[in-house]
């Protein structure tokens, strides 16, 4: 059996790994009984680690800010220079390794005391590094908090406004935190859809972690780019439309895969699909992923019915038309 400190060391690691542990599970791999836990928990408490436990079935221990720094061998100032540093690197939206620095920054700002959190605040408010496209401001203590759920595969639950200003609570089962172009979006499955589902962070608001832990639905780094390609796709268009298809939604779903989020039930067996683009030729290529023999109808309006109409129309007409051979080239 290792020695106290080693083992107190070891039962902090494991509090940082994981934002909750049960008693249990902590006794099982640091092989000790639930009493020892208890009791290197109690010293960590005494060396400045402030530890919540939570009786009950669904209980455990989490690591908590406490007051004062614990022994990091980090200064104050060095502790606020990490923060800021990790801030400034989450905020450029780095595509490789942002999830490193998200749970990094996670790990240091929960035991960060108020006052140093404070000094943190209000010296990354007027750090901006440049060259940096503006997106909607994040906090990034929320994408801190998101980090974790996913690395901890944690459930939770928070509101979320839609684009459209509709208001919404949802319980899911966050996967992966993804920055793209000037926003990060969040893909977890939604327990309430039974789907996968896309949100905008700077859309979120009121989280609550749950504690249910759950196993990962597998997913392919494929299928996650373009989960998040859709969710970029998910704004308002200079031309938009709507379909609606001799199709059922299961159908639609089924052909569309990712593409279909949007798609309606439109009464027995058709389905309203929303399309969209730059202009009306955008509009027409998101028209021509309809499965063949499908008919449909649309309410796309003018000016773009229009063009759209004398486009087709020409070519029909050069489809229909003979095709002039080409011309012989003279011999040499």
């Amino acid at each position: 059996m290792p020695g106290t400190t080693e083992r107190a060391l070891a039962l902090l690691n494991l509090l940082q790994t994981h934002r909750h542990w049960s008693g249990p599970d902590l006794a099982l791999r640091l092989q000790v009984t639930e009493r020892t836990v208890r009791r290197d928990v109690d010293r960590l408490r005494e060396l400045g680690y402030r530890i919540e436990s939570t009786p009950g079935a669904a209980g455990g221990y989490r690591l908590e800010a406490g007051s004062a720094v614990p022994p990091l061998l980090l200064t104050d100032e060095e502790a606020v220079a990490m923060a800021i540093g990790l801030r400034v690197v989450a905020a450029t939206r780095l595509i490789g390794g942002h999830e490193t620095t998200l749970t990094a920054l996670a790990k240091l700002e929960q035991v960060l005391p108020a006052s140093l959190r404070r000094r943190v605040n209000a010296l990354a408010d007027s750090v901006r590094p440049a060259g940096i496209r503006s997106g909607a401001a994040v906090s990034t203590e929320l994408l801190g908090d998101l980090a974790l759920a996913c690395r901890d595969h944690e459930r939770v639950r928070f509101t979320y406004t839609a684009a459209s200003g509709v208001v919404t609570r949802r319980r899911v089962e966050p996967h992966v935190l993804v920055p793209a172009d000037r926003h990060w979006y969040l893909l977890c499955w939604d327990l309430e859809k039974e789907a996968w589902r896309t949100f905008r962070v700077d859309r979120l608001a009121r989280i609550e972690h749950t504690r249910v832990r759950f196993e990962p639905r597998p997913l392919t780094p494929e299928q996650v780019e373009e989960f998040i390609l859709v969710a970029q796709s998910w704004v308002r268009q200079p031309v938009e439309a709507d379909v609606v298809m001799e199709l059922s939604l299961d159908d639609v779903r089924a052909a569309f895969g990712e593409w279909s989020q949007g798609a309606e039930a439109e009464g027995s067996g058709k389905t309203r699909w929303p399309v969209g683009g730059r202009d009306f030729r955008e509009t027409m290529y998101g028209m021509t992923f309809i499965p063949p023999g499908v008919e449909f109808t649309t309410d796309l309006a003018e000016p773009g019915r229009s063009q759209l109409r004398e486009v087709l129309v020409r070519i029909v007409r050069a489809l229909d038309a003979d095709y002039p051979p080409a011309a012989r080239q003279p011999s040499a």
